[in-house]
Protein backbone atom coordinates (compact mmCIF):
# COMPACT_ATOMS: atom_id res chain seq x y z
CA UNK A 1 0.00 0.00 0.00
CA UNK A 2 1.12 3.51 -0.71
CA UNK A 3 -0.21 5.00 2.52
CA UNK A 4 1.70 3.60 5.52
CA UNK A 5 -0.96 4.85 7.97
CA UNK A 6 -3.70 2.95 6.20
CA UNK A 7 -1.67 -0.22 5.70
CA UNK A 8 -0.48 -0.47 9.29
CA UNK A 9 -3.93 0.32 10.70
CA UNK A 10 -5.68 -2.27 8.52
CA UNK A 11 -3.17 -4.97 9.45
CA UNK A 12 -3.44 -4.18 13.17
CA UNK A 13 -7.24 -4.15 13.10
CA UNK A 14 -7.26 -7.36 11.07
CA UNK A 15 -5.06 -9.07 13.64
CA UNK A 16 -7.22 -7.89 16.51
CA UNK A 17 -10.55 -8.85 14.98
CA UNK A 18 -9.24 -12.16 13.66
CA UNK A 19 -8.06 -13.20 17.09
CA UNK A 20 -11.16 -11.74 18.75
CA UNK A 21 -13.59 -13.66 16.51
CA UNK A 22 -11.51 -16.80 16.87
CA UNK A 23 -11.77 -16.57 20.64
CA UNK A 24 -15.50 -15.91 20.42
CA UNK A 25 -15.88 -19.06 18.31
CA UNK A 26 -14.16 -20.94 21.13
CA UNK A 27 -16.86 -19.62 23.54
CA UNK A 28 -14.72 -17.08 25.39
CA UNK A 29 -16.38 -14.28 27.30
CA UNK A 30 -16.43 -11.23 24.90
CA UNK A 31 -14.78 -8.99 27.50
CA UNK A 32 -11.88 -11.36 28.07
CA UNK A 33 -11.69 -12.19 24.37
CA UNK A 34 -11.18 -8.48 23.63
CA UNK A 35 -8.46 -8.15 26.26
CA UNK A 36 -6.64 -11.26 25.07
CA UNK A 37 -7.01 -10.24 21.41
CA UNK A 38 -5.59 -6.79 22.15
CA UNK A 39 -2.58 -8.21 23.96
CA UNK A 40 -1.83 -10.93 21.44
CA UNK A 41 -2.30 -8.66 18.41
CA UNK A 42 -0.02 -6.08 20.04
CA UNK A 43 2.67 -8.72 20.63
CA UNK A 44 2.39 -10.06 17.08
CA UNK A 45 2.62 -6.55 15.63
CA UNK A 46 5.75 -5.84 17.67
CA UNK A 47 7.38 -9.02 16.43
CA UNK A 48 6.35 -9.08 12.78
CA UNK A 49 5.33 -5.61 11.60
CA UNK A 50 8.73 -3.87 11.75
CA UNK A 51 8.66 -2.92 8.07
CA UNK A 52 5.21 -1.30 8.30
CA UNK A 53 6.03 0.44 11.58
CA UNK A 54 9.27 1.87 10.14
CA UNK A 55 7.41 3.16 7.07
CA UNK A 56 4.85 4.78 9.36
CA UNK A 57 7.53 6.43 11.50
CA UNK A 58 9.28 7.74 8.38
CA UNK A 59 6.06 9.35 7.17
CA UNK A 60 5.60 10.99 10.57
CA UNK A 61 9.21 12.21 10.52
CA UNK A 62 8.72 13.69 7.04
CA UNK A 63 5.52 15.40 8.13
CA UNK A 64 7.20 16.89 11.21
CA UNK A 65 10.49 17.80 9.52
CA UNK A 66 11.91 21.21 10.35
CA UNK A 67 13.85 23.48 8.03
CA UNK A 68 17.01 25.42 8.90
CA UNK A 69 15.04 28.16 10.67
CA UNK A 70 13.45 25.64 13.01
CA UNK A 71 9.93 25.90 11.62
CA UNK A 72 7.93 23.08 10.13
CA UNK A 73 7.89 22.61 6.38
CA UNK A 74 4.31 22.07 5.29
CA UNK A 75 3.47 22.63 1.63
CA UNK A 76 -0.26 22.55 2.29
CA UNK A 77 0.09 25.14 5.02
CA UNK A 78 1.97 27.47 2.69
CA UNK A 79 -0.77 27.09 0.07
CA UNK A 80 -3.48 27.82 2.64
CA UNK A 81 -1.60 30.88 3.88
CA UNK A 82 -1.25 32.28 0.37
CA UNK A 83 -4.97 31.75 -0.28
CA UNK A 84 -5.92 33.45 2.98
CA UNK A 85 -3.53 36.34 2.26
CA UNK A 86 -5.07 36.87 -1.18
CA UNK A 87 -8.58 36.81 0.33
CA UNK A 88 -7.62 39.37 2.98
CA UNK A 89 -6.16 41.66 0.28
CA UNK A 90 -9.45 41.48 -1.65
CA UNK A 91 -11.40 42.24 1.53
CA UNK A 92 -9.21 45.26 2.27
CA UNK A 93 -9.68 46.61 -1.26
CA UNK A 94 -13.46 46.16 -0.95
CA UNK A 95 -13.57 47.97 2.39
CA UNK A 96 -11.52 50.90 1.00
CA UNK A 97 -13.84 51.15 -1.98
CA UNK A 98 -16.88 51.64 0.32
Amino acid sequence: MKNPWLGYTIIRLGLFFGIFWGLLLLDFNPFFAAIIAAGVSFAISLLFLDKQRNALSESVAKKLARDKTGSYVDKENELENSLLDSESEVDQKDSKAD
